[in-house]
Formats: structure tokens, C-alpha cells, sequence
């Protein structure tokens, strides 16, 4: 019943109910939790869902409607959340909502356009927010006000198209960005270049200034999402053309590379996201389009290799995932599966079981939590 009533509520049947009647406020053990989605077919938008990090139980909230929000973040007091419109031409925006998390509602501020098209993914500081425009083969960058909406951006970086895979490759794309652990750096996914870029974030500058030193992939790799360990001394990158993850520590800046490992086996070249266990104890890359599934390693904690553990198969086009603050629950955004799935972590193996409480939302693509 939990699944058909979650279902309901997130395809629309029941959204005056979902909208208008919000549970009671969070109760312990209790997270918000929010999905992006793509818009082409029955969805909204940005779903809300009371998440139990101990039963794994969802509960529907609210939704809000949007076109295509394929990428969301949080505020880190959980008060604002932006959200991209992953549109071409000057549809494509960044949208900053308050959010009200006892009743799971959210109340758009404003939305900026991006002036690069198809934004996939958005991070922030609390001082600004930054846009990965994977078609305009840029990153945005916008200034927070003061009440959490956004300004008209500050600035528009450019990605580059050298790579050696001229169908995957022709055009320049940039698939993330994201700040250091330390706050003093951004870096970006130069896909189509094959690179990290690099840029410094300093206090008394208004506008994030590009470094001239870049981490350059091998070619033909195709950088897509890259995450720092909960200690801040290790970053890892996932590859989505090659398939490979690689292992870099972190210090001041400077990103070494340390080991590359294959999370991809068949060589789909769908390799899509990568998040590590609130323990930083394992490490998970997502892999599409052939054996659809998550590739398992365990983190070695001094010096931040990788070995791998396992292969867990899911559904369909998993392009996102996220594991609970507790680290009990992963779950799977499965883009044309169309759900949600549940699955419990082992903390001790790092394996994954099916807890068979999927959560029914059409077309999910980003999950994210709050405390």
C-alpha cells in the first residue's frame, strides 16, 4: 500500500491531496526528501517526501511544478533549494525556492536564466550557486541574496571540445561543479576536453578567477561527476565514457591522481554518478545503458585506493542515487524504470540489499536530503 499510495502522489493522481495536506512536521528518525525529474512525461516536477532513515518508509508531501528540474541542492541550513530547468535556448534557468521543511512545501523566489542551454547540475556555498551547462558547455555562476533568491549571473565560464570521441565528444560540455571541501576552490567537468578546470574563490573577489593549471583525464574519458571524502584529503571522479573511477588526494587546490579503477566492465559508456558512504568507508559509481547497476569499492582510509566489493544490478538508467546521513539506506533514481528504489546498506560489506519499497515517480533523475 505504501508503494501505490507513494505512486499516486507522485504521478498526480493524488496531487490536490499531496499538496494541500501535508503530514505533521518531521518526527524523529525523519529526513526531507526531494526529486528532481524529467517533465516529458506524467511528472510535475520537484517531488517532497518524508523519508524514515530507520524503516526506510517514504511518505508523500508535496510537489511543485517545474519544467524539467533534472538537478537539485540545498542550502546547508536546509532553508532554500535550487533547482536547474534543464531546457535549451533561454528556457534554460536555475530556480531558487524557500523551503519549508516541517510541511515539506516549496515557494519559488526567482528564477535567473543560465545563458548556457540544458543545465544539468547545480551546487552552492551560501554565497553563490553554480550551474553545469552540459549543452552550452559552460558553468554559471550566481550571486545568493540575501533572502535566498538568486542575482542575474555573475559570470559564465566556457568548456572546451578537444576530445577524441566525435560523436559523444564534437561539442564542449560540462556535466558538474562544485566547491572543495576547504571552500576556497570550484572545479568543473570539462567532458569534452577531457579536464578538471579549476577555479580559486577568494573572500575580497566578487567573481570565482580561473587558474590557468587544469587536471587533465586520459583522453577520451569523458569526466562527469567528481566528490570529495567525508575528511576532505581525497576526491574521486567518475568517467562516463571510459567507465573508469579515479582516485585523487586532495590538499590546497591540487588534485593528484593516485588510481583508476573500472566501475564500467562492458564498456557501455554510461557511467552517470558516484557518491561515497557517510563513513567514507565505501564508494559507489552508477553505470547505464548495459548491466544497469552500481559498482561497489571500499575506500582504503590512509590511502584512499579503491578496491571493489561488489555489483548491485538495479532498474533502468540509474543517473542518480544518494545514500541516507546514516548510511543505512542507498537509493536509486531509475530514470525509465520509473521509480525510486529502497536499498539497505551493510556497513560492514558495503553490499546492497533490495528492501522492495519502491517509491513510484515518473521519470526520477536527483535525489537529495535534509536533516
Amino acid at each position: 500500500m505504501i508503494k501505490q499510495a507513494i505512486g499516486l502522489c507522485a504521478i498526480g493522481i493524488l496531487s490536490a491531496a499531496c499538496s494541500s495536506k501535508p503530514s505533521a512536521g518531521k518526527q524523529e528518525n525523519e529526513l526531507s526528501m526531494l526529486v528532481g525529474t524529467y517533465t516529458s512525461g506524467s511528472s510535475k516536477g520537484i517531488y517532497t517526501f518524508r523519508f524514515n532513515e530507520e524503516t526506510g518508509i517514504a511518505t508523500p508531501l508535496s510537489e511543485v511544478t517545474l519544467s524539467n528540474p533534472s538537478y537539485l541542492t540545498l542550502s546547508a541550513d536546509g532553508k532554500f533549494v535550487y533547482a536547474v530547468s534543464e531546457e535549451d535556448g533561454a528556457s534554460s534557468a536555475v530556480n531558487a525556492f524557500a523551503f519549508d521543511q516541517e510541511k515539506g512545501t516549496l515557494q519559488l523566489l526567482n528564477s535567473q536564466p543560465t545563458e548556457g542551454s540544458s543545465p544539468c547540475y547545480v551546487s552552492t556555498d551560501g554565497k553563490k550557486v553554480l550551474t553545469a551547462n552540459y549543452g552550452g558547455g559552460s558553468m554559471s555562476v550566481f550571486t545568493v541574496q540575501s533572502n535566498g533568491s538568486l542575482a542575474k549571473i555573475d559570470t559564465l565560464f566556457l568548456g572546451a571540445a578537444t576530445g577524441p570521441d566525435s560523436e559523444r565528444q564534437g561539442a564542449a560540455h560540462v556535466h558538474c561543479a562544485t566547491f572543495s571541501p576547504d571552500g576556497n576552490y570550484i572545479f568543473a567537468t570539462d567532458f569534452s576536453a577531457d579536464r578538471l578546470l579549476q577555479y580559486a574563490v577568494h573572500e575580497k573577489e566578487e567573481k570565482p578567477r580561473p587558474l590557468s593549471a587544469t587536471v587533465d583525464i586520459a583522453p577520451g574519458s569523458g569526466p562527469r561527476h567528481l566528490t570529495f571524502s567525508p575528511n576532505g584529503k581525497f576526491a574521486y571522479l567518475i568517467n562516463e565514457l571510459s567507465g573508469k573511477v579515479i582516485a585523487f588526494s586532495y590538499a590546497d587546490g591540487r588534485l593528484n591522481e593516485i588510481q583508476t579503477i573500472t566501475a564500467d566492465t562492458v564498456r557501455a559508456k554510461g557511467s552517470a554518478d558516484i557518491h561515497l558512504s557517510p563513513d567514507g568507508k565505501y564508494l559507489y559509481a552508477s553505470n547505464r545503458l548495459k548491466e544497469d547497476g552500481l559498482a561497489i569499492f571500499e575506500v582504503n582510509g590512509e590511502t584512499g585506493t579503491l578496491a571493489k566489493v561488489g555489483y548491485q544490478l538495479t532498474g533502468i538508467h540509474p543517473r542518480n542515487f544518494n545514500i541516507t546521513p546514516n548510511g543505512k539506506y542507498l537509493l536509486v533514481a531509475c530514470r525509465d524504470s520509473n521509480v525510486i528504489q529502497v536499498f539497505e546498506r551493510d556497513p560492514i560489506t558495503g553490499l546492497l540489499t533490495d528492501t522492495k519499497q519502491d517509491i513510484v515517480v515518473d521519470k526520477p533523475v536527483c535525489i537529495q536530503f535534509a536533516e
